[in-house]
């Protein structure tokens, strides 16, 4: 495995983040592993040299916090992992279980501490923008968290550039707090991010984890003509951010499935690499609930792709409309 400096931060976090997502309960989506069947995964990931796991609230509404904070406490010491876990997606059906309100921040990161069996997160990421709470409340009860010593950092999801600069001045003017981490989408059909959002992030020493590196799954070939998986006819937020819906999206998928063929490789390894070849990158977020998906994930360390790959892996692209903030 190698580590990487995030961001600015002291920290090393693995080159891959395992992504907790698909572990919790099975009537939150189809494709979830319940606690039982999601444990190797975990093992897997660690005995890889995997230290850096993502989760969050929302996901099977805190069941995969319990489950990933029960299997890091029996599988590994807590100064060996770096633990990120997110808030403002709806907990209930109440006006206030959900946002970015200083009420719903104090509640939420103490009912994740309560999930996650851990005294502190590494990493407590805002999941989205709250159009309904102020960025001068978001950034002040975020620094009230890390200065109680219940995160260490913090980190955002997918948003407007300029409103993550926004963020940040504020943070900076008042001796806030800052966000050190970014967590968007980007893979092979969604580059938008590299207009405005990742050359900010650059610029200012934010560590990129982007979410979605094979595009739910479409680059490595869930819902093409193979045949489709569970997760790949019944997940919805692929529609929504209309990850494989338009023309170029399969074309780029059948050159990802030329390339690993010739390196004798996963397609998901190739959408993966492409990623991690990227300027900026840190540790982009790969879920698993096959075996095959975390090592897939693992030998993209290990592909290097030339420039003329990488060309022809690029070419076929258009604008898209902006996605994976909603």
């Amino acid at each position: 495995m190698q580590y990487v400096r995030y961001g600015t931060t002291g920290i090393k976090v693995s080159r891959l983040c395992f992504g907790c997502m698909s572990y919790g309960d099975t009537t939150w989506h189809e494709w979830v592993l319940d606690e039982q069947a999601s444990r190797p995964f975990f093992k897997a990931a660690l005995e890889k040299g995997i230290n850096y796991f993502d989760t969050a609230d929302l996901y099977s509404h805190g069941k995969s916090e319990e489950v990933t904070g029960r299997a890091l406490k029996d599988m590994a010491r807590r100064e060996e992992v770096v633990l990120a876990t997110k808030v403002c997606r709806p907990m209930g059906p109440g006006p206030n279980q959900q946002g970015l309100s200083r009420k719903h921040i104090m509640e939420g990161i103490d009912a994740s501490l309560r999930r996650l069996q851990t005294d502190y997160v590494d990493i407590y990421v805002i999941h989205r923008m709250d159009y309904g709470t102020g960025m001068d409340e978001i950034v002040e009860v975020l620094h009230d968290v890390v200065k109680a010593g219940k995160a260490l950092y913090i980190g955002a999801s997918s948003m407007w550039a300029w409103q993550f600069s926004r963020m940040l001045t504020l943070q900076r003017e008042r001796g806030l707090a800052q966000f050190v981490s970014m967590q968007n989408l980007y893979n092979l059909i969604y580059r938008e991010e590299e207009r405005e959002m990742i050359p900010l992030c650059r610029s200012e020493g934010i560590a990129l984890t982007p979410y979605s590196p094979n595009a739910r799954g479409f680059l490595a070939g869930n819902t093409q003509r193979n045949g489709v998986t569970l997760r790949g006819s019944t997940d919805k937020m692929t529609r929504t951010m209309r990850l494989g819906v338009d023309a170029e999206d399969t074309v780029i998928a059948d050159r990802v499935a030329e390339v690993a063929k010739r390196l004798g490789v996963a397609p998901a390894a190739v959408a993966l690499a492409w990623v991690l070849a990227k300027p900026g990158i840190t540790a982009p977020i790969v879920g698993a609930t096959k075996m095959s998906h975390l090592d897939d994930a693992m030998s993209a360390l290990d592909v290097t792709l030339d420039a003329e790959t990488i060309a022809f892996l690029e070419e076929p692209y258009r604008v898209k409309p902006v996605a994976g903030h909603d």
